[in-house]
């Protein structure tokens, strides 16, 4: 008799498999799957914008460690077809993060999410782009997608939105969707009516999504020292009620630097999903020869772009940094993914997914 593990394996999404091979024991699993089982349970899966490969085994170490479903993602800005600013395509993405599957023996499930396909205007230019992206990203094995037009104003977010989502529901992979851009209190905080006119009408249009990135006062980024983490979470979980019965939780961006005691309550206002991005960036730059650190911290000053900027550039010389610093980057990341899925009370949630969806 099959055990739960390989009833999880044998869904594995399509285009997963044929990368793989069907003796692979690697876990890659949709997310619609994950966040339909888990629409009702107050816990958050942690998905990763891993920038710097070297965090991705000790991440992975935790979950197997703490049975926990994970994800890994990369926003088009990161990884776009030619790369992006992190110098990763979706085809070096996904191959990085089933290497080390394979050679560390990670068993639990895990998702592997296009963050942030982002549409700025309704231009044949950024639909186009878009489009691209998406293609690629399901022809290398990402098992989920997040539509972002939410820069545009609702009437043309929900055009693009439903422009976009055809070959993501054609392949019944999961699917996330934007109202409100994500930019702290300078933004304007997504209402209960906005969110609710949003997510009926994409249903009344067949759009079948899992769910809903706000603007709740979070941002992208580190915050400042002295900088207070301002998130709304009335207003959340009032959206989430609004929502709820359409089958959507709320996927939440900008955590990093959030007090991770206040983390878990999170999920007590319907988040379901939590982006991690910038935590394991700066574990990376500190285990970093510090000779290499400073080439980069030079590169920042020289040029005044953000420092995630580098990742491409000094992508090579990172890459192939000592071992030394290799395994002190994957230890931090470790322990913070630890501290992570402990906050966001996402232990057992690896058994848990194959009870819901077997027995």
């Amino acid at each position: 008799m099959a055990t739960n593990q390989q009833k999880l394996l044998e869904i594995r999404p399509e285009n997963i498999t044929r990368i793989l091979g069907s003796e692979s024991k690697v876990c890659a699993v949709n997310s619609r799957n994950v966040f339909d089982s888990f629409l009702h349970d107050k816990f958050i899966i942690m998905a990763c914008n891993t920038r710097i490969k070297h965090v991705i085994p000790g991440i992975m170490r935790a979950a197997e460690e703490l049975d926990a479903v994970v994800g890994f993602e990369l926003a088009k800005s990161e990884g776009y077809i030619d790369g992006g600013y992190t110098g990763q395509t979706p085809k070096i993405f996904v191959e990085t993060i089933l290497e080390y599957a394979e050679k560390i023996g990670f068993t639990k499930p895990f998702i592997i999410h296009g963050d942030h396909i982002t549409v700025k205007d309704t231009s044949d230019k950024e639909l186009s782009e878009a489009q691209a992206l998406i293609a690629e990203e399901l022809k290398q094995g990402y098992t989920s997608f997040a539509i972002d037009a939410s820069h545009n104003p609702i009437p043309e977010n929900l055009e693009i939105t439903m422009k976009l989502v055809p070959p993501i529901l054609e392949a019944g992979l999961g699917l996330e969707v934007e109202v409100g851009e994500i930019a702290g209190l300078q933004g304007k905080l997504t209402t209960v009516e906005e969110a609710r006119h949003y997510i009926s009408t994409l249903k009344e249009n067949d759009v079948d999504m899992n769910l809903l990135a706000i603007n709740n006062g979070s941002k992208h980024g580190n915050y400042d020292p002295d900088e207070e983490v301002h998130i709304d979470l009335n207003r959340t979980g009032k959206i989430f009620e609004a929502i709820r019965h359409f089958g959507v939780s709320i996927a939440q961006h900008g955590i990093t630097g959030t007090p991770l005691h206040l983390v878990g309550q999170f999920a007590d206002y319907g988040i379901r999903k939590g982006n991690v991005g910038t935590n394991w960036q700066n574990l990376a730059h500190d285990g970093l020869p510090p000779e290499l650190f400073q080439k980069i911290k030079d590169w920042v000053k020289e040029t005044g772009k953000p420092i995630k900027k580098s990742t491409k550039v000094f992508k090579s010389e990172i890459d192939n940094i000592p071992e030394i610093n290799k395994k002190e980057i994957a230890d931090a990341a470790y322990i913070s993914a630890m501290e992570f899925i402990r906050g966001f009370r996402a232990e057992n949630t690896a058994t848990l997914l194959a009870e819901r969806l077997f027995t």
